[in-house]
């Protein structure tokens, strides 16, 4: 018996997120691996232990949005990023309108709001950050990290931005206010307008064709005219103009 479609159907009536959305072999995978584990024999009872049972339901929300991230992921285009990106948009507004789109546990816009900092003082800089998950955004709003999560770090901005306690990094103040944290939906909830810079890397990967296509229209209408994407390096958009952008480097794309 196939229960999946079901499963998907009431998943989407109870939580607004479409699963048909995404892969559908991978997150049957790792949703199959996650309900097992719990001695659970398939979808139908998954979803009822997920109704029920608000910690299953949160631990479910947590497997399906992935949540792997470090700072400074892919540190070479960090690097593009602030030698060759945001000059040019600080030039054109000295104060961008920036968000972190699918930011997970936080790592992604606090490494924005450092980057920024080369340029600005923090209390000049305001980036909006969302995810799907309220749990990896009030883990990300603690700012408290472990080791693995600053391999990409370089020395100095480990010593300047970071306090060690025990076996993990406190991340400063100042570059906590610097980011703002809000629930929200790529697929389902509207977009704000106007950004300078949307960074989303490293998570539509687990979307359909169709629904990266969705999403990516939908950065597009939310960019400026002269405003940058940023995606991951699995994420490279192939015909960028179909969206109304056009390459400006690897894995960055800019608004006609």
């Amino acid at each position: 018996m196939n229960d999946y479609p079901i499963f998907v159907e009431s998943i989407k009536d109870k939580t607004g997120i479409d699963l048909s959305l995404y892969k559908e072999a991978q997150m049957k995978r790792r949703l199959t691996s996650l309900f097992q584990k719990k001695g659970l024999k398939n979808f139908n009872e998954f979803y009822n232990e997920l109704d029920r049972n608000s910690h299953a339901l949160n631990e479910f929300l947590d497997r399906m949005t992935i949540n792997v991230t470090e700072f400074y992921r892919n540190y070479k285009r960090w690097e593009v990023l602030q030698g060759k990106i945001l000059p040019k948009l600080i030039c054109e507004n000295n104060k961008p309108k920036i968000w972190s789109a699918a930011c997970s546990t936080g790592e992604e816009p606090y490494t924005i709001a450092m980057v920024m900092n080369q340029f600005m003082p923090c209390s000049q800089i305001a980036i909006t950050a969302s995810d799907i998950d309220e749990n990896a955004i009030m883990k990300a709003k603690r700012g408290i990290y472990p080791e693995r999560s600053l391999n990409e770090v370089p020395n100095e901005i480990r010593k300047k931005y970071f306090t060690r306690n025990g076996d993990y990094y406190n991340i400063s103040d100042e570059i906590k206010r610097a980011v703002s944290f809000k629930k929200h939906n790529l697929l389902a909830d509207k977009y704000d307008q106007m950004f300078d810079l949307i960074v989303c890397r490293n998570v539509l990967i687990y979307f359909t064709e169709e629904a990266k296509n969705i999403i990516y229209k939908k950065f597009s209408e939310s960019l400026r005219p002269g405003g940058v994407l940023f995606v991951g390096s699995t994420e490279q958009i192939f015909h960028p103009l179909t969206f109304g952008l056009e390459t400006e480097d690897t894995f960055f794309y800019r608004k006609k």
